[in-house]
């Protein structure tokens, strides 16, 4: 059956819903746990007393007192108020590849034999849980083309964080440790210049040349500048606006003969999953969003993963544990002298990898290689019916690169005709019950941006109702541009009405208790 070009009834729930902390009420309950048993007591004694005085709290925690029911309507409330994955198409998240995530995965991770797993159990009562790890680490492998995986990364900022602190014992144990500056592209993911910078590198940005593709010769030019003080080089491939870089090797080649290190952020790796390897191109270490690309949820600063993948000169310095298989049993190996150290508790995110290792074993080589091919159709067969709509451009047009599997376009003529800007046209998009699309990390290089990445996950008769929904916005802008710059109309948010608040400490909170300090209440 085919789906309603054009949404025009939607109608989001609104709640006047307060924070749960201002649903709370003094000696309300919502669950009474039993009290211990009088022969688990006499076995174990008095644990609070015997905790030192320092880590014991002075008062009970401030936490909200709210009954069940209510607790259920607020969260219920929100839940309305939220337009996710699996009620609208997400379409419009580029860069961050919001695909469906199958529900067999979420039954996976339910079950009690995974879910009911204590991260300090020994290791011979978890050796499913250490095999699937072990298993989805070759698979990585095989699809990167590197020699060792860890999956400990929270995410892909984590992973690149990780891969410059692995870069920086690299360079320390052949006695480099001048070598303190790293090469990154503007159109690189931020965490590429950001997380080196707080590994404690230097950072210099390169620009695109006129094709939209990272200027070699500036390239060149910095590398000779920077001399034997050049650590390596942090690239997104492709970039953020959607396009592959295709002397992407020379920039490899360039680097190792400086004596660099290359690292390749993998997050946008949709497009080329069986299509092309990190190690065909000769980087010493990449990673990929596990929490995107294999499809599991979109982290958010919740359950992501980043998976830090490397060559074999460098598995020495990754993170412990590793888990490792003798040929009988699985198990973790803590005993690794050159190792950077642990870099977070435990091993990871392993319900992510878990649901990750149930979608690539659903899916298999053939698999992967279909959801790359999908997800180029999709994107080029979108480019050409967007390219048709008034008032939006595309960045870098006619370049003779094809676009993978995102592109950035530009609404810079629909605002100099109408004053409608991206961001108008992101708030009346709301309206149809699409949620608000990416348009770019700042700054704007691409003037009134808009990023979409419609992956492997939607039909045409998706992609062609977006079109229709954002075609609808730019007509009605050039007839009555005060529609969508009130948008949105028949959603639960609102627009923020003074930005400056947002650039002031002293107005920022951000737990309750920050709040409650800033107000004078405690």
């Amino acid at each position: 059956m085919a789906i309603t070009k054009v949404r025009k009834n939607f109608h989001q729930a609104r709640w006047d819903e307060p924070i749960i902390y201002e649903l709370s009420t003094p000696g309300v309950r919502g669950i009474l746990p039993p009290e211990v048993e009088d022969e688990i007591s006499a076995s174990v004694g008095d644990v609070a007393g015997g905790l030192p005085d320092s880590i014991k709290r002075k008062e009970a925690p401030p936490l909200p007192e709210v009954d069940q029911k209510h607790v259920l309507e607020h969260w219920l409330h929100l839940s309305q108020e939220t337009m996710g994955s699996n009620l609208s198409p997400d379409i419009s998240e580029g860069t961050c590849t919001m695909k469906y995530n199958p529900r067999i995965n979420e039954e996976m991770v339910a079950l009690p034999d995974f879910a009911e797993v204590h991260p300090l159990q020994d290791e011979s009562t978890i050796q499913g849980g250490l095999e699937y790890l072990y298993k989805f680490e070759q698979m990585i492998k095989e699809v990167s083309g590197m020699d060792r995986v860890s999956f400990q990364p929270g995410g892909g900022n984590h992973a690149v964080y990780t891969a410059a602190s692995i870069m920086r014992a690299y360079h320390a144990s052949r006695n480099d440790s001048k070598r303190d500056t790293i090469i990154t592209t503007i159109f690189s993911h931020p965490c590429d210049a950001a997380t080196p910078a707080t590994a404690g590198y230097k950072i210099i940005t390169i620009y695109p040349d006129d094709r939209g593709i990272p200027d070699l010769e500036a390239f060149k030019a910095a590398v000779k500048d920077t001399g034997d003080r050049f650590a390596g080089i942090f690239m997104t491939n492709p970039e953020d606006i959607g396009i592959f870089n295709p002397q992407i090797d020379e920039f490899v080649r360039i680097s190792h003969e400086a004596g660099a290190l290359c690292f390749y952020d993998q997050a946008n790796a949709n497009a080329f999953l069986g299509v092309t390897r990190a190690r065909e191109a000769d980087f010493d270490m990449c990673h990929f969003n596990i929490h995107k690309t294999f499809g599991t949820p979109h982290g958010c600063c919740g359950p992501a993963n980043g998976a830090i993948c490397v060559r074999d000169y460098l598995s020495k310095f990754l993170p412990v544990p590793t888990v490792e298989f003798d040929g009988k049993k699985y198990y973790l190996d803590y005993d690794r002298a050159e190792s950077i150290g642990k870099i977070r508790d435990f091993y990871g995110t392993t319900g992510v990898i878990l649901k990750a290792y149930t979608w690539t074993m659903n899916l298999g080589a053939d698999g992967l290689r279909e959801c790359a091919d999908v997800s180029v159709i999709n994107n080029n067969y979108m480019r050409q019916k967007m390219m048709k709509i008034k008032g939006l451009g595309e960045s870098y047009a006619d370049n003779g690169i094809k676009r993978m599997e995102q592109i950035r376009y530009t609404w810079e003529q629909l605002h100099k005709d109408t004053g409608v800007g991206t961001e108008d046209v992101n708030c009346r998009l709301i309206d149809f019950g699409i949620p608000w699309f990416w348009s770019s990390h700042h700054p704007w290089v691409i003037p009134e941006p808009m990023t979409l990445e419609p992956c492997e996950t939607f039909s045409k008769a998706d992609i062609d109702s977006y079109v229709d929904t954002v075609k609808h916005i730019a007509e009605e802008a050039y007839d009555d541009p005060e529609i969508a710059k009130t948008a949105p109309h028949n959603s639960c948010i609102h627009r923020v009405q003074d930005l400056e608040e947002l650039d002031d400490p002293d107005k920022w909170a951000l737990t309750w208790r920050a709040y409650l300090k800033k107000k004078g209440k405690k």
